[in-house]
């Protein structure tokens, strides 16, 4: 079945499931892994520089037979190279690497001080240039993303977070939906740290599915985007089986309950740089 898409900000459609590749940085393990996700439909593919795999995310790509233009690629600025002239080369590489003409989203990977204003203004000069189909940011809170405003010419319209059941992020959510910035969840399943948790483990049980696709149906139903990771045929399948059942207002209220604010990455306030 199609993967639903979220319309963004400037009428682009950016599907609400892609896979994320972050870690995969064994060559034929990551072709794969895409080459399975790709065949069951998902049209979304999120690398980084960081991840030393986007040359990968080309050749998947090209080897798939599936029009470029049907496949939505993000990929990220790394923290070194962040800056404005410093961007532009770092983007410049990426593009190289993943052999392609344009990239549909393209993020600052972390807001490092002093630097990611210059780092937006960079990527909003790609978008102006067509080189990038959607300007965003990831790991931004809102201050950081009030600092951005104050300074561009377009928002941004995407916001790539860390969130879960047990780091909801509402207030972050709320502020990004009023500036139609679309939030999309990276670990959308905690790592697999919730899988265990009582109240999903019942849910899934109700449902007849797995704790992963209660957490990933949620966050569907949050209107929130996600690309978990996995390498595992059977999980990539799993995980695009979310679409054929919905939560009860009441389940999603039992999810809300469990928020802790627990993070298992790093908070964009205070991050290193050796990831």
């Amino acid at each position: 079945m199609a993967i639903p898409s979220k319309t963004l900000a400037n009428g682009v459609e950016m599907p609400y499931l892609g896979l994320g590749v972050y870690k995969m940085e064994d060559h034929e393990e990551a072709l794969n892994a895409m080459d399975t996700a790709l065949k069951l439909g998902y049209r979304a593919i999120d690398t980084a520089s960081l991840y030393n795999n986007e040359r990968e995310v080309g050749e998947a790509i090209r080897a798939s037979g599936i029009p470029r233009e049907e496949i939505f690629v993000t990929t990220k600025v790394w923290n070194n190279d962040q800056g404005y002239d410093e961007t532009l080369r770092a983007f410049e590489t990426s593009l190289k690497k993943l052999g392609l003409d344009y990239v549909d989203l393209y993020l600052t990977h972390w807001p490092v001080e002093d630097k990611f204003i210059d780092t937006y203004r960079a990527i909003e000069r790609l978008y102006e240039e067509k080189l990038i189909r959607v300007p965003g940011v990831s790991n931004h809170h809102q201050h950081h993303l009030e600092k951005i405003f104050a300074k561009a010419n377009v928002k941004p319209m995407v916001n790539q977070v860390e969130c879960h059941p047990y780091l909801q992020q509402d207030e972050l959510r709320a502020f990004c939906r009023e500036h139609e910035i679309a939030v999309t969840a990276w670990s959308p399943i905690g790592k697999g740290r919730l899988l265990n948790d009582n109240t999903l483990v019942k849910l899934a049980e109700k449902y007849g599915k797995t704790p992963a696709q209660i957490v990933l149906r949620w966050h569907y139903q949050n209107d929130t985007i996600t690309i978990p990771k996995s390498v595992t045929p059977s999980r990539i399948a799993e995980n695009m089986q979310i679409f054929d059942f919905e939560l009860s207002n009441e389940d999603m209220l039992e999810i809300k309950m469990i928020n802790k604010n627990e993070r298992y990455g790093q908070n964009p306030d205070n991050f290193h740089f050796d990831f």
